[in-house]
């Protein structure tokens, strides 16, 4: 009897371990469908990319531009199935070209909108706020065209798609030197733009070590709408050439105002000159004027013309060099992303350091501060229209 109750009592006990394990089993199960679920319904979410440029304020053509060729990047993308099977949204801000707005919208996208990456800002001065802010988040961040060596040099999560103020002052030296045979010439830039500023130094510099020399360099404050003074002084000083590294919204006036007390010779600046605004602002004072810059739409190129004709049609306009520049940052940024395997931004970061892509403004490839080495186009100002020169290569 006592055999029969031990052998009850153990088959019992067997029953109840077997329920027990049934049970566990579902409920694990059941937890297990509710992760996959969910991992599911993650990787079902959109990717959420920044953009930052200025589309309202003193530049606000450029950030038109270069969030058109953010967006159009974008849409190719997702047409194609997106990044990592994911779709890719972006979430953008209005920087308003002011360094605060620009500290400001970074934060928000890292810490309100927690995007895995940042393609932006568009100057310098908004940049270099905005990049401290990517750096110590860990966010990486790729500026289409700020231009000033210090952007990069913030850290090894900031990365930028156009070449830099020394190449590109040094090319305006060159060409001013060789190709107008100028030997006098003077300069005027904005003092309060980290983007002017550098500009007209590494023109100084380039221009003076060819054998030419500098017979006013005259800086204004920025804001300022009056440039006689310092034009005055410049004219007075017989240049052959006026080097004027600013924005558009400047560059017209400036222009306008250097007819006006008399000088005839040609004037030259960098990439900020490339806004149809210039032309309203300046009229027929910014023909025969050249400026430095990073694409043409009259290139040959099969891939440039491609993208000219599918921009065109959709915007209505042909692209510019910001357009190009946004079109090709935020590609290499989803590039990097689908080569990384990853939204991780360590592994975003490597990735964009391994990065060999052919743009639309050319072979990109980053150097050791992750700028990349490109070839430069001079553009010419006749009636009205922008005219392709010549390439210049580093």
């Amino acid at each position: 009897m006592k055999r029969r109750k031990t052998f009850a009592v153990l088959v019992s006990l067997l029953l109840v371990v077997a329920l027990f394990g049934t049970v566990l089993t579902g409920c694990s199960s059941k937890t297990a469908n509710n992760n996959g679920g969910s991992a599911q319904k993650t990787e079902s979410k959109p990717i959420l990319i920044g953009g930052v440029a200025p589309v309202t304020g003193p530049a606000a053509t450029y950030g038109k531009s270069t969030k058109q060729g953010y967006e159009m990047a974008l849409e190719e993308w997702n047409a194609k199935g997106g990044v990592l099977g994911r779709k890719v949204k972006l979430v953008f801000e209005d920087d308003k070209a002011d360094p605060t707005e620009a500290a400001n919208a970074f934060s928000k996208l890292i810490n309100d909108n927690h995007v895995v990456a940042i393609v932006g800002s568009v100057t310098s001065s908004c940049s270099l706020a905005g990049a401290p802010i990517a750096q110590r988040a860990g966010v990486p961040m790729i500026t289409p065209t700020s231009t000033n060596p210090k952007v990069t040099q913030v850290g090894d999560y900031i990365f930028r798609a156009c070449f830099i103020d020394p190449f590109q002052g040094t090319v305006a030296a060159k060409f001013v030197f060789n190709n107008l045979k100028a030997r006098k010439a003077g300069v005027i830039y904005d003092i309060g733009q980290d983007y002017n500023t550098g500009l007209a130094e590494f023109f100084k510099k380039e221009f003076e070590s060819l054998g030419g020399k500098i017979v006013a360099y005259e800086g204004y404050p920025d804001g300022t709408t009056d440039f006689n003074t310092q034009l005055t002084k410049i004219i007075d000083a017989k240049p052959d050439v006026i080097y004027s590294p600013n924005y558009y919204n400047d560059d017209g006036l400036i222009a306008k105002q250097a007819r006006t007390l008399g000088f005839t010779g040609p004037i030259v600046g960098g990439d900020g000159w490339d806004s149809p605004d210039l032309f309203k602002i300046g009229g027929d004072a910014v023909n025969n004027c050249y400026f430095t810059n990073h694409f043409s739409k009259d290139s040959k190129d099969p891939k440039v013309q491609a993208f000219v004709k599918k921009y065109t049609e959709k915007y209505g306009e042909a692209p510019d060099a910001l357009a190009a520049l946004g079109y090709d940052a935020m590609n290499i940024m989803l590039t990097a992303i689908q080569n990384a395997g990853s939204t991780d931004g360590a592994k975003i970061k490597d990735a964009l350091k391994n990065i060999d892509y052919q743009g639309v403004t050319g072979h990109i490839k980053f150097d050791k501060d992750r700028n990349p080495v490109k070839s430069a186009v001079i553009i010419k100002i006749e009636n009205g229209k922008q005219t392709y020169v010549t390439t210049i290569n580093p």
